[in-house]
């Protein structure tokens, strides 16, 4: 058993994320390619024994302005078989580290809160985070997931009846929803994620991003824009991963008019149809806060997708293992740089 580097093995490693039971997405070697236009290194490594994958992490590595150290980042990783694979594919981690001057590696494995596994390892090697109920954390810790297993007329059934109302609604009014096949429709959608960032506070990335988007995700079907409009007058838009058995919802925009046409649920019903159609048995929401007071500013994120059906899941978190004593000054610093760049943003 032993750690390589398959950056020359990618569909080894993309594979091996996509029949994971808890393979995301943000594992691939397409993600990392993203990453890569965006100022992050990718290291994709896995754990190999007699031709076999048995654990395996992408790992981001970004330079610290002003310092020769760096992090290590694995968004909803590390994915791995048991224990003496993930002991395995730590210790490559720590050499890469070594070798790069990595301050420590960060993590938020896609398992739920309490995995046996996760939490015998993580006692004893690394430090959780604190990451609080919202969306403090990198990646989401509460998120909201829809079984698509059932039939779509059970799926239907389930959600709540306010739902089922305004998706038919928007059907009735004249709402259509079309799958994009055309970068240029782009054009489209970011401007309807402008205005939602402006109605709701909350910043975005480049339109240069999204296209790098377009490029690494669309041409391996891991990515999919729809688009919804009322006479020809797009309202709303959304953009979904997939990989395996699972999608995801990732960015979602609406138009500030023609809102009582509930174009957003038409979107959200198509998607979940799309998602089904391709073989996907979950569709995942993505993130919520995990306070559910009523009174709470979010409350309305969790209330529109758990009337579509989706359950609460809690994750295990975000935790980091240190590979340097200067990790200690790590968080004070990232706050502090946080601030000045005036990076307060919900996504």
């Amino acid at each position: 058993m032993e750690t390589k580097l398959l950056d020359k093995r990618p569909s080894l490693f993309n594979h091996f994320v996509a029949s994971h039971p808890r393979g995301d997405l943000l594992q691939t070697t397409y993600w990392g390619q993203l990453k890569s236009l965006t100022g992050w290194e990718p290291f994709p490594l896995g754990v190999m024994s007699g031709g076999q994958l048995l654990a395996g992490a992408l790992v981001l590595k970004r330079k610290i302005p002003l310092m020769s150290k760096c992090i290590f980042y694995s968004p909803r990783g590390p994915l791995f078989s048991d224990l003496e694979a993930l002991e395995c594919l730590v210790e490559g981690v720590a050499e890469l580290a070594q070798e790069h001057g990595a301050l420590f590696w960060k993590m938020d494995p896609a398992l739920p809160k309490g995995d046996p596994l996760w939490s015998q390892f993580a006692q004893k090697r690394l430090h959780k985070v604190d990451t609080g109920l919202d969306f403090d954390g990198v990646q989401p810790g509460f998120i909201m997931e829809l079984d698509l297993r059932p039939s779509l007329e059970t799926i239907l059934a389930n959600m709540k009846s306010k739902t089922r109302y305004n998706i038919r609604y928007a059907q009735r009014k004249g709402v259509t929803v079309r799958l994009s096949h055309s970068k240029s429709d782009l054009s489209i959608f970011y401007p309807l994620l402008e205005e939602t960032a402006a109605r709701d506070r909350f910043t975005i990335r480049s339109f240069a991003y999204f296209e790098h988007l377009w490029d690494c995700l669309v041409p391996h079907r891991a990515a999919q824009l729809f688009l919804a409009f009322h006479e020809e007058q797009p309202l709303a838009g959304a953009i979904t991963f997939r990989l395996g058995k699972r999608a995801w919802y990732v960015y979602g925009a609406s138009a500030n008019i023609k809102r009582n046409l509930q174009a957003s649920y038409a979107l959200q019903w198509e998607m979940i149809r799309w998602a089904k159609s391709t073989g996907c048995t979950v569709y995942d929401f993505r993130g919520v806060s995990g306070n559910l007071d009523p009174d709470h500013p979010l409350f309305g994120l969790y209330r529109f997708k758990e009337g579509f059906g989706a359950k609460l899941v809690e994750y295990v978190g975000e935790y980091d293992l240190p590979f340097s004593p200067l990790y200690r000054f790590w968080k004070p610093a990232a706050d502090f740089y946080r601030i000045l760049s005036g990076r307060h943003h919900r996504r």
